[in-house]
């Protein structure tokens, strides 16, 4: 095993590929965490040891020529979750598990938090922001009762895997932000809509293998998309219904013009790097 590690860091160090994405396919391969590939010392007869080296340098060609380790696993973690996705779905991002954060943090101080809440996820991709926020709250004794919106047929495939896998009762309309929910309002919206301008440079494992709907905005800023969520957040909240956005971190300002006429109590919330990635408002 650790001649199989050694040569795979030697290959991701020339490449700047992150050596823990060695670790993770090898430990995918075995059925065992990552932890345990150094923990314990695995013993193998000859020929599954060909056959597991043979598999390896497989995955780690895979990796080499960008292919994110989310999809070569099929499985990707946020916060407490094990979601699985693959092409078609964004992969989540650690930094968004700050929406989770707030969101709960928000139903928690609520002064009618004993009463059930109607939450509204709009561009719910793989569900990692639906299934933690009703997974999270139920651990709390919060009772929400969760949509999750998606355009992408494509996507709501990988959603709807998840959500069966964590055995939830939400809902998913497979449809536009823009059109969904006639008639709905919600208490709380949550959104993490594509927002990177069109012409800003990415990633080669990220321009090539995800989705591009679920990343570009528009051009020039990056807003057209990110607008079109606010006004269908605007559309679908109560009166006094907490809204909260993922954006880029050049959007800030952009950001709260947009919220302006709809919101109010509009507050820029920071990453864990100090880069203004968040926005939250109350509506009007």
């Amino acid at each position: 095993m650790k001649e199989l590690l050694r040569a795979a860091f030697s290959q991701f160090e020339k490449n700047q590929i992150a050596a823990v994405d060695a670790e993770l396919l090898l430990a995918h391969l075995l059925g065992i965490s990552r932890k345990q590939i150094h923990a314990q010392d695995l013993e193998l007869a000859d020929g599954d040891r060909e056959k597991l080296a043979s598999e390896y340098s497989d995955l780690i060609n895979q990796r080499l020529l960008g292919r994110p380790v989310q999809y070569i696993t099929g499985s990707a973690a946020f916060r407490y979750l094990d979601l699985e996705v693959g092409e078609g779905v964004l992969i989540p991002r650690p930094e968004s598990e700050l929406i989770v954060d707030r969101v709960i943090g928000y139903l928690n101080s609520a002064d009618d938090k004993d009463l059930a809440k109607s939450v509204i996820d709009l561009g719910a991709g793989s569900g990692a922001l639906s299934i933690a926020i009703s997974t999270e709250a139920a651990l709390k004794g919060l009772k929400v009762s969760m949509v999750a919106v998606e355009k992408s047929a494509e996507a709501a495939a990988w959603l709807n895997k998840n959500i069966a896998k964590y055995d939830l009762p939400i809902r998913v309309v497979i449809e536009d932000v823009v059109t969904a929910l006639p008639d709905v309002k919600a208490d709380l919206v949550v959104a993490n809509p594509p927002y990177i301008p069109n012409d800003e440079k990415l990633p080669i494992e990220v321009a090539n293998y995800e989705p591009e709907i679920a990343l570009r905005g528009g051009p020039v800023d990056g807003m057209q998309i990110p607008k079109l969520f606010i006004d269908s957040a605007a559309r679908l909240l109560k009166s006094g219904g907490f809204f909260i956005i993922e954006h880029h971190e050049m959007q800030s300002d952009l950001v709260k013009n947009a919220m302006a006429e709809s919101f109010n109590s509009i507050q820029t919330h920071s990453d864990l790097t100090g880069r203004d990635r968040f926005t939250s408002a109350r509506r009007k």
